[in-house]
């Protein structure tokens, strides 16, 4: 098996996460159906991102909703949104990518799963989210 790119176990989270939003399955079903169907490669990693979504979700989504100009979460399509706790998971409990990394990353799925207009609504909010953390954290350091 090799070893697969950080960019992979996003975009296999990004399908766990998506799948589960139709699926009432359990988290642990879904992985073993996954597994068992060999269409996605679950590592450790791409399990602890599917997870750490599932975990985290309620807050995810309050901050996600909170950071929406104009919009209410039920407008999101599916696509974006499952791309959007990914992102902001990433963003808010993983200190292992900078921020930037994460937010350009969702935007390439974006770019291959969503709507093109659906890049920018993305960005924007992913933009909205790192600004508001690192405006809070330069707050606390004064």
């Amino acid at each position: 098996m090799k070893k697969l790119t950080r960019h992979q176990m996003r975009e296999n989270a990004f399908i766990l996460v998506f799948e589960r939003i139709f699926n009432d399955d359990s988290p642990s079903e879904l992985l073993e159906t996954a597994k068992e169907n060999e269409e996605l490669e679950i590592t450790p990693e791409v399990e602890s991102m599917f997870l750490g979504v599932v975990r985290y979700q309620e807050p995810i989504d309050e901050l996600i909703s909170f950071n929406l100009k104009k919009w209410k979460m039920e407008r999101i399509s599916k696509v974006s949104l499952a791309i959007l706790r990914l992102g902001v998971y990433e963003i808010v409990y993983c200190d292992d990518v900078e921020d930037d990394i994460v937010v350009s990353e969702c935007v390439k799925l974006a770019g291959d799963f969503a709507y093109e207009e659906d890049v920018s609504f993305i960005n924007g909010v992913l933009g909205s989210i790192v600004r508001a953390i690192n405006a809070a954290a330069a707050e606390m350091e004064d």
